[in-house]
């Protein structure tokens, strides 16, 4: 791990006002990236701006038909919460099962989201809840906010201060889990909806993406056997030693009938 300088600020206003003026700056959430990044000289940041002791970046509300999830908010809370589990049962199931007990406890919803790891489960969930993300400069739906492997339409020093997730008519998630780190290998959000079904597939592809062909298909019939002649392209999917794009683009169909069975 190479030398940088840590700071605490104490607002979202002195945390901006020190990425700009720091040379290399990061902000940290929970960790899980940016730390073993560090500690494998993956990266070298001048300086370190921990976002922990920020107020209002923390915490879980219901109004106006949208669930409000602070950006610092850890996976535990989101897995417990009594009012996510009464208003999106499957973003509260999705959250308990990251990783383990301790991933749970340090690991926080913005900074999956805006890491925009290929295999996290969130983005699943934003992007099949049609979220809208607050920062603190503007508000992106979900849509527009996903651009690639590690990549989203956060500017250089733009902070996630809020997600807010739409009440779905239903929702399931359902992954093919890594079983060492619990990542999905493929992981299916869907959500019924009055504007009609989402399907939000992580893991396969670089990229968290909106599975269209089988939205119509659903839309159409929202059934298991709607399903039957889809398939997706295996160029587009991830290929590792844990799964094949073959494999990968089968287990998109597999994953989203078990969803539709959950709704």
């Amino acid at each position: 791990m190479y030398d940088f300088n840590y700071h605490k600020p104490s607002s979202i206003d002195e945390a901006i006002q020190l990425f700009t003026d720091l040379e290399d700056a990061v902000y940290l959430a929970g960790g899980h990236t940016l730390l073993p990044s560090l500690k494998l000289r993956l990266a070298a940041p001048t300086d370190v701006i921990d976002l922990a002791g920020i107020p209002g970046l923390n915490g879980i509300d219901y109004s106006g038909d949208d669930l409000k999830v602070g950006a610092l908010t850890p996976h535990d809370d989101v897995s417990t919460s009594p009012v996510v589990q009464s208003v999106i049962p499957a973003l509260a199931s999705l959250a308990g099962g990251i990783g383990d007990a301790q991933v749970r406890n340090r690991g926080t919803i913005g900074g999956s989201v805006a890491n925009s790891d290929p295999a996290a489960d969130y983005p699943a969930a934003v992007l099949g809840l049609g979220a809208q993300l607050v920062t603190n400069q503007r508000t992106l739906n979900a849509d527009e906010f996903f651009t690639g492997m590690f990549e989203t339409a956060l500017e250089e020093g733009e902070l996630l201060k809020e997600i807010r997730f739409p009440k779905p008519e239903a929702a399931a998630y359902v992954k093919y889990p890594n079983p060492a780190s619990r990542y999905a290998t493929v992981g299916v959000f869907m959500t019924k909806t009055s504007e009609g079904v989402r399907v939000a597939i992580t893991g396969a592809a670089p990229s968290v993406f909106r599975a269209t062909d089988m939205e119509a298909a659903l839309n159409a019939d929202f059934s298991e056997a709607a399903l039957d002649g889809i398939s997706l392209d295996a160029d587009m999917m991830n290929e590792d030693l844990h799964a094949s794009a073959e494999y990968r683009a089968h287990l998109c169909v597999v994953m989203a009938k078990r969803a539709i069975s959950q709704i």
